[in-house]
């Protein structure tokens, strides 16, 4: 290129006085940007979708893997995110009870992927809901209505749902209207989920319990190490209570934004809550965002050591034990919006300053 121009220019085609502009330009043309990471971090990940509608379910498919599936199992009764992958294709959920796995808890069958409920509405558990295995009277369910629309993308993708909150007559109570981003950044994932509750059947109460709101059931590795009696699942997928908890792989630990940690974390407010682990030699951050927008913002955490991780505005009462409380309530024909976002790392370990950047991209982002 740079012959070419010397060439041009003692023809006298252009003027001298351009040919220095002309070098930067071959120059610029033939030399690689910085990069801010490796190749790997850099590529451009393709977000699809694949609808298996009698499956119930849409997988979520980050440059033809699994990432997750957006699911409506008969069983579980609410849309759930199951299961959950890392970008190096770790599943970072519990397996029990859809598909079970040796080793793991076999407790709180309803603690599936994550979901969005809450344990107390208008008198109706929607939290524990097929606990039992049978269907009490107070019982509440999540139906699943239809998946509206998806659309892929290059570095993301977008699922938009409508659901329905519905008590034990199946009398709606909440219609529920739920947009998802799926972000892939490199080796990060990341889901923003967007859910507009809007009260259908009257007025709708939330009393205060920790039982709720956004959660989400990890991997047993992911767990807290603890010297508790466990009923953990043998080879043949049968519980079996172990005295003395092996902990061995067991390597969670939690970290708030205001710097707490363990299980110390339980019942506190922060605006992100990260779980800290490693599956096998994959080291794993798990991040959850609160929104400045929500309901009582910084959120609540109803975050436990046995891989409940979950965010929960509205369980004051049980959370300052007895000292405060909420108490919500949604007046009839009136919405409410919820905005969450979950941050998944793979092979490193985020910084407090990594996730304050995704934590204040996520509060400017959906203002």
């Amino acid at each position: 290129m740079k012959s070419l121009i010397l060439l041009i220019a003692s023809k006298r085609i252009f003027p001298a006085a351009l040919i220095p502009a002309m070098l930067w330009l071959s120059f610029s043309c033939n030399s690689s940007a910085p990069k801010s990471g490796t190749e790997q971090n850099d590529a451009i990940v393709a977000v699809t979708f694949v609808k298996q509608e009698s499956q119930h379910k849409v997988d979520v498919l980050m440059d033809g893997k699994l990432f997750t599936s957006y699911c409506w199992p008969d069983s579980v009764y609410k849309p759930v995110l199951y299961p959950v992958l890392n970008a190096a294709g770790v599943e970072i959920t519990r397996g029990y009870p859809l598909q079970p796995r040796i080793g793991e808890r076999s407790d709180h069958r309803h603690q599936v992927g994550i979901w969005l409920n809450y344990g107390n509405v208008n008198g109706y558990d929607f939290w524990g809901n097929g606990a039992e295995g049978e269907r009490q009277v107070k019982l509440g369910a999540i139906k699943h209505l239809a998946v509206e629309t998806t659309e892929g993308g290059d570095g993301e993708g977008t699922l938009r749902a409508k659901a329905s909150w519905v008590d034990s007559s199946g009398r709606e109570l909440i219609a529920e209207s739920s947009t998802y981003h799926f972000i892939a950044e490199g080796t990060t994932r990341i889901i923003d989920r967007i859910s507009v509750l809007t009260a259908t059947g009257g007025k709708v109460d939330f009393p205060d319990t920790k039982e709720g709101f956004l959660g989400m059931r990890v991997a047993r590795q992911l767990e807290l190490p603890s010297d508790e009696e466990v009923t953990l699942l043998d080879a043949q997928g049968v519980p079996t209570k172990i005295k003395a908890l092996p902990n061995e792989g067991v390597t969670g630990n939690y970290r708030s934004s205001e710097a707490v940690t363990g299980p110390d974390v339980w019942g506190t407010r922060a605006r992100w809550m990260a779980l800290y682990g490693s599956i096998g030699d994959e080291k794993v951050s798990v991040v959850i965002c609160d929104h400045p927008g929500n309901i009582n913002y910084p959120t609540y955490w109803h975050a436990r050591g046995y891989g409940l991780f979950a965010a929960n505005p509205f369980g004051v009462k049980d959370f300052t034990k007895g000292k405060d409380s909420l108490n919500y309530s949604l007046p009839a024909g009136q919405s409410v919006t919820f905005r969450y976002r979950f941050v998944i790392s793979s092979a490193q370990q985020l910084t407090d300053e990594a996730i304050n950047g995704y934590a204040d991209a996520f509060a400017k982002r959906y203002e």
